[in-house]
């Protein structure tokens, strides 16, 4: 073992940067606070190439003196401790002196600062390398600091960061955690020269939150509030029904900080317990407020993990504030669970007329002499349609038997009754077949969406009068990003202003109901943010199987025994008709001997 040895100030912050500058959006984090600490009434993020080629933040805060201005790149070099005691009383963001410091090691810094009563401002530039150059410069009152190059001198560090989408995503978290506890604040946000964000000062919390997150958010939430002498409670969370699939639009925050917390996240969840379907997460903004020296923000670099002193008891005024909050608003009652998997048929009787569309009652006449597994049912006569091979799988196909031969003659439309919208049933040979229509959509959008991800193209219908829906501007750019790929499914969807899109088209076979259309971008955001790192034949089976899914929910019920009878034809066209691509039964014969069995 070599002797101990003191690093060097540059080597030490090059390594502290490895904890605080961990990508661009960091940078982004550490600015934003500063200027926010700095009593800025405007802030300003210019961002170019994600951050990699350059990163500006411009503040009309109260600026620094000559000496701060060059004091301010040195490691732990703070205003805001002085003694132990100060570390119990800490409620601005930045405090431990480290975030410049460890940006100027990893980059090249240029910072323009004046305070309101010095006549010229002070530039400072930083090369990375240690080398520091003064100079006296006009510019306005507040701060400026441009970060250029990052990791430049670390190219092993700037190799490991994600694409453009990527590392632009994480800038836009940053920005989004910063502004929306401060609605007194404007923010704006560009990129490459584009304003992404501009963000005015707001009336209240609400308004800040919808500018960034979009109308439809914020429209679909309750209030919150609790006062007790531990923690006070305010805030907003999401309506049940409109919980999501996937973690999107959860928000803590103490004295104005953000903040991940997997044990207060459990307790929002304990109170939608009931409310809400397994898997479905409700969007919230909670904000806390509790005594500074109750609780700790010093126990992660990023300062997003922090301790409360009473943690037990704030899960507990959570869980009650949110499940209040739930009861006052009734919405127990209103919440309908997927019933999908509960198979009804039509009983006979007083009631059978509720089934619309029914305009006959299925005939169970059969021909006793009749057997499928015979060398005679080749002769059986072949369907109207030719848009109906035999399929391959189990089941009905181990049986040899494709559709063809399922009937005595080839079916009519009018033999095709549609029960309550979800089920298909027709006389077929043996009894009677029954078809799921919504796995029987899936199977058909699986399909032509394998088609059209291996490059086959997807047809497309227009939307009569387009459907605009609020998303955010994060979801809106998501979208923007995968246009190619939703216009080969058949998705015409484009932007229409900061925060909204405009669905122009949906696949053949989707509702254009604005309602279903809303849900269906809600649906095709959580596809798109599920990032997966499988084979690419198995990712491309996975993304087809989430978008039939979609689809089929989507899609509408066939309303008549004509349209019925072409879905039939649709679905036996498929390589296979009987099971979804994840295994499930899409068509189930009833003989007759289970029909008798009924009667007995």
């Amino acid at each position: 073992m070599g002797r101990l040895k003191v690093l060097s100030a540059r080597l030490s912050n090059m390594i502290a940067a490895g904890e605080v500058v961990q990508r661009p959006a960091s940078v982004v984090k550490e600015l934003m606070e500063n200027a926010v600490d700095a009593g800025a009434t405007q802030v300003d993020v210019v961002v170019t190439d994600s951050g990699r080629t350059l990163i500006q933040v411009i503040d009309d805060g109260t600026g620094m003196s000559p000496s701060d201005a060059v004091l301010c790149f040195e490691r732990h070099a703070t205003s805001k401790i002085s003694t132990p005691a100060d570390l119990e009383n800490i409620l601005t963001y930045g405090f431990r002196g480290e975030a410049l410091a460890s940006i100027a090691a990893v980059a090249q810094v240029t910072l323009r600062t004046r305070r309101p009563q010095d006549e010229t401002a002070t530039q400072v530039v930083l090369d990375g390398d240690g080398h520091v150059k003064t100079s006296s410069v006009s510019a306005p009152a507040g701060s400026n600091f441009a970060v250029r190059n990052l990791f430049y001198n670390t190219p092993a560090r700037r190799k490991f960061l994600k694409s453009d989408t990527v590392e632009f995503k994480h800038i836009l978290e940053e920005f989004t955690r910063v502004a929306i506890p401060r609605p007194g604040i404007g923010f704006s946000l560009s990129h490459n020269g584009k304003e992404v964000l501009v963000l005015r000062k707001a009336k209240s919390l609400k308004f800040r939150i919808q500018d960034i997150i979009g109308r439809n958010v914020v429209g679909e939430v309750i209030d919150l509030s609790a006062d007790t002498s531990v923690v006070k409670i305010s805030g907003f969370a999401g309506r049940p029904d409109s919980a999501r699939k996937a973690l999107g639009n959860q928000y803590f925050f103490v004295g104005g900080r953000y903040f991940r917390s997997p044990y207060l996240h459990k307790a929002v969840m304990k109170a939608y317990e009931e409310f809400i379907p397994d898997g479905y997460t409700p969007s919230y903004f909670i904000f806390l407020e509790v005594d500074p020296h109750a609780v700790d923000v010093n126990i992660h670099p990023t300062k997003t993990e922090i301790k409360f002193e009473d943690d037990n008891v704030i899960f507990q005024v959570l869980y009650a504030c949110v499940r209040e909050a739930l009861g006052r608003g009734s919405f127990g009652a209103s919440i309908e669970f997927d019933r999908e998997g509960a198979v009804e048929f039509p009983q006979a009787g007083k009631s059978f007329q509720e089934f619309k569309g029914a305009q006959f009652a299925p005939s169970a006449d059969f021909d006793p002499s009749y057997n499928p597994f015979s060398d005679s049912v080749s002769q059986a006569p072949a369907p109207k349609s030719d848009a109906a091979p035999s399929y391959s799988g189990g089941g009905l196909s181990a049986r040899a038997q494709d559709y063809g031969r399922l009937f005595q003659q080839a079916p009519s439309e009018q033999d095709a009754l549609v029960v309550q919208g979800r089920y298909i049933v027709i006389r077929s040979a043996s009894g009677l077949m029954i078809v799921n229509v919504r796995r029987a959509w899936e199977r058909i959008l699986y399909e032509r969406a394998l088609g059209a991800l291996t490059g086959g193209g997807h047809v497309s219908q227009t939307a009569l009068f387009p459907v605009q829906v609020a998303v955010g501007v994060q979801e809106r750019m998501l979208l923007e990003d995968n246009a190619d790929l939703l216009l080969s499914l058949g998705f015409d969807i484009r932007p229409a202003g900061e925060d909204s899109v405009s669905v122009n088209g949906v696949p053949e076979g989707y509702s254009c109901e604005t309602g279903k259309v809303e849900r269906m971008i809600g649906d095709l955001l959580l596809i798109l943010s599920d990032s997966g790192t499988a084979l690419e034949e198995v990712m491309r089976q996975k993304t087809a199987a989430k978008f039939a899914m979609l689809g089929s929910v989507n899609a509408q019920a066939p309303d008549s025994p004509a349209a019925a009878h072409h879905l039939i034809d649709t679905l036996f066209a498929c390589d296979n008709a009987e099971f979804t691509s994840n295994g499930r039964r899409i068509v189930s014969v009833l003989g007759v001997d289970e029909i008798e069995k009924r009667f007995n």
